[in-house]
């Protein structure tokens, strides 16, 4: 075998990585492992696949193995690559983002309501990757949101990405998982990967299912929890999938003629489904609640891109839309965009009452969600006389606890993402891409913890105290717990006194210390506010005792208060900010001050800031005082601070 064939690409693979790989070919040339990682010796292996004559065989170990790479997946590892944990990936597509991926197109919600319950907007990770698509990508190409995905987990050199790599089977002992078997047709590889912890964020659960996990489908009778929400009986139907299509106005008459196979749309059916804009369409155009959306997969695809023709076959030449002349369509999904299949079991199984909290706050709580109960008729299409979905708003955020996500029967898996343990009354709320998001980010985070002190989920979970440390590490990192704020010991701007150039009314320099980070829209109560009339504004931490610092955090005004997704529809793009939010602090300086020295000391100059959780590391210096100097910010009149954080 040349070097630039399979050994070459595996090398590859290990070269600046965390693995050691070795691959020669055996007798046979099957390209069997022989030299692997001491953690994952090829000759223990407890199943080989010997029949694959032309599959080579990779050894791979890790803290860390994520399976599904949509959006719970990159959250949950650039989260536990980022609190040091050595991290494998592997996605069965060839890009990131799942359901938010330019394969399917579905733009991100939340817990805001799409704006609906102003200053709820997720921070953490998924705010990190709005932002930088808004200030990067302003005219919404989808394409580039893969890449910045794509970029911001191969950037991260804790994580190995494996791309169209699908998790197939998993070895466990004593109830715990060993190893996991992935495969690579495209390039011919199957991955062996050893790890302490596991993450299923494939949607279908299919870690989950190779591992023996309780698991359950379809929902539940009204009964079982008390949810007055459910049916009265129990079924296998659930949400149905969804195909997306976008068209634009090319300014000349743009024909459409349907292919025979297309169905045939009335006004009737479309009773409760609009048409009156076109450039992206229609989350309702849904069908397969009624059948398994995972072995009849392909089956929903046909039918999904009948109806699709069918609909845009109405909208150009049903007479009922004149005014469509001009429009044609230029991109349709080949991917159904899945709402639901299987769930994972956890300890916990959320409900319709813990969402509206009428239980009790959760001590592992690790994450929020709000977006409302949000359940569909499995006919979809073809259940035109029903409204195409019920939403009950949920009067607040609630918080998610650890326990919903790691499995109640296999010690070392967790689950972020559709697949969480949640009735399915539950799952119609925590089933959207934000919330998934931020789920992936506490499950990478816990992993990474787990990994380190080498203890299984269970044991952190029954630990206030360890709880109470994984909750803090998280706020550090700008995720957000409902009722939960920074008391880390650590900190050292704790203990510091806060002055500044001056305040907007209702707002005080001390609030970047009272540990909160987001506020109502039109309150002041947790941020500062420096006019930058004149300006420059500045923000000082001074201590009595002088600290020894080798970093600064800030937390910036984001403008949380507002949408923030990428999306085709006309409507939702209005409400968004394509570029730096107008909040947020563009160009400032740190300094420090000796004791006893009134000259200060630069630490760090940034122009042209667009994020809002902002870390600068330098060496070691004693401070007695600390300034932030705000000379512009991307439009707003004042300097907007939630937080500053000093570490040793």
């Amino acid at each position: 075998m040349d070097r630039f064939g399979r050994r070459g690409f595996l090398s590859g693979v290990a070269a600046g990585s965390i693995y050691s790989v070795v691959v020669s070919a055996d007798a046979a040339g099957t390209g069997v492992a022989t030299g692997a990682s001491p953690a994952a010796p090829a000759t223990a292996a407890p199943w080989h696949p010997s029949s694959e004559a032309h599959m080579a065989v990779v050894e791979l170990s890790c803290d860390f193995l994520v399976a599904g790479g949509g959006m719970a997946g990159v959250c949950a590892a650039l989260a536990a690559a980022r609190n040091g944990a050595k991290v494998v990936l592997a996605q069965d597509r060839s890009r990131l983002g799942g359901n938010a991926s330019s394969e399917v197109r579905m733009h991100i919600v939340g817990a805001n309501e799409h704006g609906g319950r102003p200053g709820w907007r997720e921070g953490g990770i998924i705010e990190e990757l709005r932002l930088e698509n808004a200030a990067r990508n302003p005219h919404s190409a989808w394409e580039l949101w893969d890449l910045l995905l794509y970029d911001k987990v191969v950037s991260e050199p804790n994580i190995t990405l494996l791309l169209d790599t699908s998790v197939f089977r998993a070895e466990i002992s004593g109830g715990v998982l060993q190893s996991v078997w992935a495969r690579s047709d495209k390039t011919e590889h199957f991955y062996h990967v050893a790890a302490s912890q596991y993450a299923d964020c494939t949607g279908d659960c299919r870690l989950g299912l190779e591992a023996g996990a309780a698991h359950r489908t379809g929902h539940e009778a009204r009964a079982e929890f008390g949810e007055p929400l459910a049916p009265e009986t129990a079924g296998p139907e659930t949400l149905g999938s969804s195909i997306l299509f976008t068209s634009k106005d090319y300014g000349k008459p743009i024909p459409f003629v349907p292919p025979s196979w297309a169905r045939k749309v009335t006004k009737d059916q479309l009773e409760f489904r609009g048409t009156g804009s076109w450039e992206y369409g229609y989350w309702w155009i849904e069908w397969g609640g009624q059948h398994d959306a995972i072995a009849d997969n392909e089956m929903i695809r046909k039918e999904l891109l009948s109806i699709v023709l069918g609909v845009w076959d109405y909208v150009k030449n049903s007479g009922e839309h004149p005014d469509s002349a001009n429009w044609g369509m230029d991109w349709i999904g080949m991917i159904p965009g899945k709402r639901s299949s299987r769930r994972l079991e956890g300890p916990i199984i959320l409900t319709q009452r813990d969402l509206q909290g009428e239980a009790f706050d959760f001590q592992d709580a690790v994450a929020i969600g709000g977006w409302p109960f949000d359940d569909h008729p499995p006919g979809g299409f073809d259940a035109p006389q029903e409204r195409p979905a019920r939403q009950v708003k949920i009067d607040d955020v609630y918080n998610i606890p650890l326990r919903a996500l790691f499995s109640r029967n296999i010690g070392n898996l967790f689950m972020a993402g559709r697949n969480i343990s949640a009735s399915h009354v539950a799952f119609t709320s925590t089933r959207v891409m934000a919330t998934c998001a931020v789920m992936g980010q506490a499950v990478g985070t816990a992993a990474a913890y787990c990994a380190r002190e080498k203890m299984l989920p269970a044991a952190l979970a029954e630990d206030n105290t360890r709880i109470a440390a994984l909750q803090q590490m998280l706020l550090r990192d700008d995720q957000t717990i409902r009722d939960r704020k920074n008391d880390d010991p650590a900190d050292l701007a704790r203990s510091a006194k806060a002055t500044a150039s001056a305040s907007v009314e209702g707002s005080a320099p001390e609030h970047v210390l009272d540990g909160e980070t987001r506020d109502i829209p039109g309150n002041w109560r947790h941020r500062w506010g420096g006019p930058m009339d004149p300006g420059p504004a500045w923000l000082e931490l001074r201590w009595d005792t002088p600290q020894r610092i080798s970093e600064i955090q800030i937390t910036f005004d984001s403008g949380f208060q507002r949408e923030l997704t990428l999306s085709e529809n006309a409507g939702v793009r209005k409400r968004v900010v394509a570029g730096p939010q107008p909040e947020t602090v563009a160009d400032y300086g740190i300094e420090y001050q000796r004791s006893g020295d009134s000259d200060w000391q630069p630490l760090a100059k940034i122009t042209g800031n667009f994020q809002r959780l902002r870390r600068h590391r330098f060496d070691t210096v004693n401070a007695a005082a600390i300034r932030l100097t705000v000379t512009a910010t991307n439009g707003a009149d004042e300097a907007r601070v939630y937080e500053i954080r000093c570490y040793a």
